[in-house]
């Protein structure tokens, strides 16, 4: 007979998952196929926990804890992540793809964020081995590639509680709200790189083996630090002749600049994290890192705390 304890555990951390990818944009019927589970549960789930976050904002002026409260990699079904990676690359090289992410979460995030500093982990994921595949197929076959692979990183940085900010080329853009609280949103951002590895690794390369494509991996850089939410004008649309006006938001900081370079030291399937996230790390955590020795010449990024280079750590 099973625990009961247990059971609700799992009915709990399964309802934290829904949550979590529906508040990062993701839709319920795409929720549904990565879950295994009816729209119909999904829906019922989220309605549920609309209608209490009303019921406590009505009550005490509270909303519902942040993602950033969460330890997310005990809820994330990796083994399912994977299926559902084969699955959609199999059905991207077989037909035409459907990228059906939202982006309003994320917009929201940084709207609540604009024109004041906020202190977030910056992942940014790049795509190794694009460059040798686009001399090997045509360009409508590398775009449904690109756009499968982007799909399926973009739901993993969602099930983390992060969020993406923009696609650049082959790279992907992501950050993770840290106000008040750096361990877990480093925490959580890190398994999230070691879960895409696994992803492209255990889910799209043996997809792309069949059809004798290359094998692809990736490099990923993160780092924490204090950032300048900014408003670029405005992002401007038309629906049914009416003009629509859509705030244009970006990231600035020293933290994103830092990630973003420090990616291109790491080695395919490597994640490389700056100081400021190891320190937050647990002991467990920084055990499978090791200091990078970097020739200063390739990086002379300054501590602003020591006035040293900032030191770089690399999984083995």
């Amino acid at each position: 007979m099973a625990d009961d304890s247990s059971t609700e555990g799992s009915i709990r951390y399964q309802r934290q998952t829904i949550l979590n990818l529906y508040n990062s944009g993701v839709p319920p019927d795409v929720i549904a196929v990565q879950m295994d589970i009816s729209q119909e549960e999904i829906e019922s789930v989220i309605q549920d926990a609309a209608a209490a976050a009303e019921k406590a904002k009505s009550a005490e002026g509270s909303t519902e804890p942040s993602l950033a409260s969460f330890y997310l990699d005990a809820v994330v079904d990796l083994d399912k992540a994977i299926k559902r990676a084969q699955e959609s690359v199999w059905r991207a090289l077989k037909a035409e793809p459907q990228f059906n992410l939202s982006t309003e979460e994320a917009h929201n995030t940084l709207a609540r964020l604009a024109r004041r500093k906020a202190i977030l982990v910056i992942l940014n994921i790049d795509l190794v081995g694009s460059t040798r595949m686009s001399m090997t197929l045509p360009v409508d076959r590398l775009a449904t590639i690109m756009q499968a692979f982007a799909e399926q990183m973009s739901i993993t940085i969602s099930a983390y509680g992060g969020y993406v900010l923009k696609y650049v080329g082959d790279a992907i853009l992501a950050f993770f709200v840290a106000e008040g609280e750096h361990f877990l949103p480093s925490i959580n951002a890190v398994n999230c790189a070691r879960s895409m590895i696994k992803i492209m690794r255990e889910g799209i390369n043996p997809i792309l083996n069949q059809y004798d494509y290359p094998e692809m991996s990736v490099r990923v850089g993160i780092d924490l630090g204090e950032n300048a939410v900014v408003q670029y004008g405005w992002d401007t649309h038309t629906v049914d002749g009416k003009q629509l006006r859509w705030p244009h938001y970006d990231i600035l900081g020293y933290t994103m600049n830092i990630a973003t370079k420090m990616t291109a030291l790491a080695k395919p399937d490597q994640v490389v994290i700056g100081k400021m996230v190891y320190d937050v790390l647990d002991e467990r955590q920084k055990s499978t890192f090791r200091p990078l020795k970097i020739n200063p010449e390739m990086w002379s990024y300054v501590s602003d705390y020591t006035g040293g280079i900032y030191p770089l750590y690399g999984t083995a």
